[in-house]
């Protein structure tokens, strides 16, 4: 049965080059990259060459990338130690933030008594900037902690706008880039961003492994204490062939950015009219969304509901309905939750994520078993 997977945002297929430079790794470096000696100083060169490329792309520092095994990991760090070390009296995020994002933010709230407020949220799934704008009136230190892209219907948050307000008003900015790094140019330069954080299996890489950006002027307590890799930030060997994959996966999404960007936004353009063509009352959750990612409302009863990723899964379709972090979940999205109303929220919808090696022709036939459903 022919296998065709449409859910590019829980995670991408892994580029052969990755996994051969990750083997090669693997076989040759074996070496401690704490150890003095040559085979351990070779495998530190790995861990410090792939901090370079990751630095280069994003117009930083070397020095101010740090890696992890996840953004998961990186987020509840970067927000844990800004309440306890950096001072942080009060959080503003939204309620449509990856759970990485909000169930931190929700510990923190009830640990530390930190203060937490949610900008509104429009019905296109656009940020209330003026509302934004508003909270910027306390004079509490604070944190604002915004994706770049949402993971599920795809919205993306002007976060140069959302930077320069962090600026103009003495706020830290944290940042989930998990779904855009590796998929357009971010400079650091540009950007007031305090924190960012990615993983690697988003952008064609290995699992296990992801990097936060921590700009200079910001000094964080340690995650892990045990030993000085990372800068004493987060203590243990270094999974060096994870690292190698990252990078290498991360140079090669840049060196194909442009072309990989155009054919993805073309299958993603030819989906959505193809939908439209076969139903027409179907609507898009979202507006002014990713070029990779797009999040439909069905023109189905709510009895399909259920059943419908379980029909298309046995004709060898992989989508989703939400985050993959939630797929276990019967609970609606928490995310359409802040934008359909009720009798939208129980109709199916589905989010549909797309990469370079997916094909028009796979489009056809999920299309072709989608009206079959």
């Amino acid at each position: 049965m022919q296998k065709i997977y449409l859910d590019n945002a829980a995670t991408t297929p892994i580029r052969q080059e990755v996994i051969d430079e990750m083997v090669r790794v693997m076989q040759t470096e074996y070496g401690n990259p704490s150890s003095t000696h040559s085979i351990g100083r070779s495998s530190k060169a790995i861990v410090e060459s792939s901090r370079k490329i990751i630095a280069k792309h994003l117009n930083c520092s070397a020095q101010e990338i740090i890696f992890t095994s996840s953004a998961t990991e990186a987020s509840n760090w970067i927000l844990k130690s800004c309440v306890k070390d950096l001072g942080i009296k009060r959080i503003v995020s939204s309620k449509i933030e990856h759970h990485a994002t909000l169930y931190t933010i929700q510990a923190l709230e009830n640990e530390f008594d930190v203060k937490v407020e949610y900008i509104n949220i429009l019905p296109n799934g656009n940020l209330d900037y003026t509302h934004l704008e508003n909270l910027f009136a306390s004079n509490d230190k604070t944190l604002v902690s915004l994706m770049h892209v949402n993971n599920e219907i795809g919205v993306v948050n002007d976060i140069k706008r959302i930077g320069d307000l962090c600026q103009q008003n003495n706020a830290l900015f944290h940042c989930d880039t998990v779904q855009s790094i590796g998929k357009m140019v971010i400079d650091l330069q540009e950007l007031n961003i305090d924190f960012l954080v990615s993983s690697a299996h988003k952008f064609h890489g290995p699992k296990g492994i992801g990097f936060a950006y921590i700009n200079k002027k910001n000094v964080l307590q340690p995650l892990l204490f045990g030993g000085e890799q990372e800068k004493g930030w987060r203590a243990g060997t270094e999974a060096v062939h994870q690292i190698a994959g990252l990078s290498k996966a991360l140079d090669l999404s840049f060196q194909n950015i442009e072309n990989e960007a155009k054919y993805v936004l073309e299958l993603k353009q030819y989906c959505w009219g193809k939908l439209k063509n076969n139903f027409p009352e179907i609507k898009e959750n979202g507006e002014n969304t990713f070029y990779n990612i797009l999040n439909v409302l069905l023109p189905f009863t709510e009895e399909k509901t259920a059943m419908i990723l379980f029909n298309l899964d046995i004709k060898g379709i992989a989508v989703s309905r939400g985050s993959a972090c939630q797929s276990g979940s019967v609970k609606p999205s928490h995310v359409l939750a802040q934008m359909l109303r009720d009798d939208d929220l129980k109709k199916p919808s589905l989010r549909i994520s797309f990469s370079h090696y997916n094909t028009k022709e796979e489009i056809d036939v999920f299309i072709k078993e989608l009206k079959e459903i």
